[in-house]
C-alpha cells in the first residue's frame, strides 16, 4: 500500500511539473513558461509570419507584447512607441501560466489560450488552436529594442497615424507638380487610400480641404534597410514617386526622384489608441482608425535611384 501511494505522487509530481513547462524544439530541454514570456520586456508580434486562417483581435491591432507579473501590456501604436507606459505601452489585461497554457484576459476581447514553443531564445511561436492562428514572437528588452525596423517594417501603419501630414519644409532643384502639395492623409480606407490638399501651411487640421484622393504604394528598396519607396497614384491618372526616410516620429522626408527635390512633412493630430473609462478602446481626437488591425503586406522592390 505504502509503494502505491508513494508511486501515485511520483506520478502527480511529473504531471505538475510537465504543465509548467514549454518544450524548445531545438534541444527538449524543459523551461518553466512563466520564466519564456516573462524573460522580456517586450515582445515583437512579426505579423508577416504569422500562419492560418483565425484571428485574435488584440494580437492583431498591437505591435509589441508583453508578460509582467500577471498583467499583459500592448504597443498599438508606433507613435511615442518607447515612451507610453515606459516602453511597454498599455495594460490591455492579464494572463496566467499555472495550467501550462498562456491564458490570456483582454479587456476588450475576452480570453485567449495558447499553446507556447521556443523556437530559439529570442522567438517564441504562440498557437491558439482555437482559433487556428499562429502568431511569432521576438524578445527584446527595452533598451536593446529595434525601433528602426518597426518604423519600416510597418511603414503603412506609421503614417496612418496621424490625421494630417504638413510639408514643412522643401529643398528645391526644379520645379513640379507636388510642390503645390501641402498636406497628405494616409488612411486604413481600402488598406492603401491617400489624399492631398493645396491648402496653405497652418490650415487647421478639421477644415483642411483634400482636392485629390488616390491610392498609395510602398515599395522595399534593395540592399536598404532604412529606406522606402512610395507611389501617389492619383485618381486622375499621374503619379508620383519618392524615396521616403523616417526623421523620427513625427517627421519624414520624401525625395522626389524625378524632379530631385527634398521635402519634409510633419505629423498632426495624432491618433493614440487609448482604453476610455468603460474599457473600450478609442482614439485620440477622431474615431478614423477605430478597429485598424494589421495585414499581411508583401512588398515589391525597386533599385535605389542614383543622383
Amino acid at each position: 500500500m505504502r509503494t502505491l501511494k508513494l508511486l501515485a505522487l511520483i506520478l502527480i509530481s511529473s504531471i505538475l511539473f510537465t504543465s509548467c513547462v514549454v518544450v524548445n524544439n531545438n534541444d527538449d530541454d524543459f523551461i518553466p513558461l512563466e520564466e519564456v514570456v516573462s524573460g522580456y520586456d517586450l515582445w515583437y508580434i512579426d505579423y508577416h509570419r504569422t500562419t492560418g486562417t483565425g484571428d485574435v483581435p488584440f494580437l492583431s491591432r498591437a505591435f509589441t507584447v508583453s508578460f509582467l507579473n500577471g498583467r499583459m501590456y500592448a504597443n498599438n501604436n508606433i507613435v511615442d512607441i518607447g515612451f507610453t507606459g515606459n516602453g511597454l505601452g498599455i495594460m490591455v489585461g492579464n494572463y496566467s501560466t499555472f495550467d501550462g497554457y498562456l491564458e490570456t484576459r483582454h479587456d476588450i476581447d475576452g480570453y485567449f489560450d495558447f499553446d507556447v514553443v521556443v523556437i530559439s531564445n529570442n522567438e517564441i511561436r504562440i498557437d491558439d488552436l482555437n482559433q487556428n492562428v499562429s502568431y511569432y514572437l521576438i524578445g527584446y528588452q527595452t533598451n536593446t529594442f529595434d525601433y528602426v525596423r518597426l518604423f519600416y517594417d510597418n511603414i503603412e501603419y506609421f503614417l496612418q497615424e496621424y490625421v494630417a501630414w504638413e510639408k514643412t519644409n522643401t529643398i528645391q532643384v526644379n520645379n513640379n507638380a507636388f510642390d503645390e502639395e501641402n498636406y497628405l492623409q494616409f488612411t486604413p480606407e481600402n488598406t492603401t487610400t491617400f489624399y492631398s490638399s493645396h491648402d496653405p501651411n497652418g490650415t487647421n487640421i478639421d477644415n483642411i480641404y483634400w482636392d485629390y484622393v488616390g491610392s498609395y504604394e510602398v515599395f522595399n528598396i534593395i540592399g536598404e534597410n532604412n529606406l522606402k519607396g512610395l507611389t501617389l497614384n492619383y485618381d486622375g491618372g499621374d503619379n508620383e514617386y519618392f524615396e521616403l526616410t523616417v526623421l523620427n516620429d513625427n517627421e519624414i522626408r520624401l525625395f522626389h526622384t524625378t524632379s530631385g527635390t527634398y521635402y519634409t512633412f510633419r505629423g498632426r493630430g495624432f491618433l493614440q489608441y487609448l482604453k476610455n473609462e468603460n474599457g473600450k478602446e478609442n482614439t485620440k481626437d477622431i474615431v478614423r482608425n477605430n478597429g485598424r488591425k494589421r495585414t499581411k503586406i508583401i512588398r515589391k522592390s525597386k533599385e535605389k535611384y542614383l543622383k
